[in-house]
């Protein structure tokens, strides 16, 4: 019988690549402008994952388009409370579908990409849903640290289409929350 040492990076794999193989296609908006997406965005609510520390809080992620059009992705994060331990990470971020911009592979470890599809996007670029073909994450972002109600519940609404579950979503504190 393998190791777990053996097994955990088979593993680690499986999850960053998805497992979504029996899910019906999910279904990105029909186009993104890369240059308007770009800036701050906060972390309203996510699926709970094994890469984000359950008491990670007033999250938020900075993107950066480069000049050799990839895009830097800066997500931080603190401890508990406003005043926690700061935590981040850096990665990189590439569009693989031109035509609509909503699918990129972003990279935080080595050797290692996870999928990042825009599913659900505001005229405006005032909130995002983000999530992957395997639907085991999910996260909706937006521009402010509170999100209106109405547009959240709105959100919610159109999950189970895209075959989320809202009830698997766990909110984020954010300052203003």
């Amino acid at each position: 019988m393998p190791s777990r040492n053996a097994i955990l990076p088979v593993l680690i794999l499986a999850t960053l690549i998805g497992c979504g193989a029996n899910s019906p296609p999910l279904a990105v908006v029909d186009s993104v402008d890369i240059d308007r997406y770009m800036g701050l965005w906060y972390e309203i609510a996510r699926y709970p994952n094994w890469f984000q520390n359950d008491g990670c809080q007033y999250t938020t992620a900075q993107y950066t388009l480069r000049d050799d059009g990839k895009v830097t992705v800066l997500n931080q994060c603190h401890d508990r409370w406003p005043d926690g331990d700061r935590q981040s990470i850096e990665g990189t971020a590439r569009v693989v579908d031109t035509t609509t911009n909503a699918k990129l592979k972003v990279g935080f470890f080595l050797f290692f990409e996870g999928d990042y599809w825009i599913i659900d996007l505001d005229d405006e670029y005032q909130w995002a849903l983000v999530g992957e073909p395997s639907r085991n994450y999910l996260w909706i972002l937006s521009r402010t640290p509170t999100l209106d109600e109405a547009v959240y519940n709105d959100i919610l609404s159109r999950l189970p289409e895209q075959g989320y579950d809202p009830n698997g979503l766990v909110l984020t504190a954010q300052p203003d929350s």
